[in-house]
């Protein structure tokens, strides 16, 4: 399970990069935690949060999100969030890089908190 700690700057509307390796066939976690300018976590409370991610997302490319994370807020209020995804998920991502975002959603305002690169890695065992 990956762990990243994030600064979340709402005004700034850019996302914090972060990269995962996601193997297939496995669950795959991020624990994410959000921390303020001040370096105080952020409190995400009334937060609403929708991530997924796409093999591409290219000029002219039609293919839509491959996957969406379950999004959880293990504790809103101490700015902590996970990203998930089962063993039938990833079972189902072929190999390969993928782009992923995850945004997050107050009183009808939507912000991009975090987005990057997934590596799929084909295991060996099933």
């Amino acid at each position: 399970m990956a762990t990243k700690n994030i600064t979340f700057v709402p005004s700034t509307g850019v996302p914090n990069g972060a990269n995962f390796n996601i193997y297939s066939g496995a669950d795959f976690q991020a624990d994410l935690v959000v921390y303020s300018t001040s370096n105080a976590k952020f409190d995400l409370t009334d937060y609403t949060g929708a991530a997924a991610l796409s093999k591409s997302i290219a000029v002219g490319a039609t293919l839509g999100a491959t996957a969406s994370f379950t999004v959880g807020f293990t504790s809103a209020y101490d700015g902590k969030v996970r990203l998930s995804l089962t063993d039938s998920q990833t079972s189902n991502l072929t190999e390969g890089r993928y782009v992923y975002n995850f945004n997050i959603t107050k009183s009808g305002f939507t912000y991009p908190l975090i987005a990057g690169n997934i590596n799929v890695i084909n295991t060996v065992t099933s």
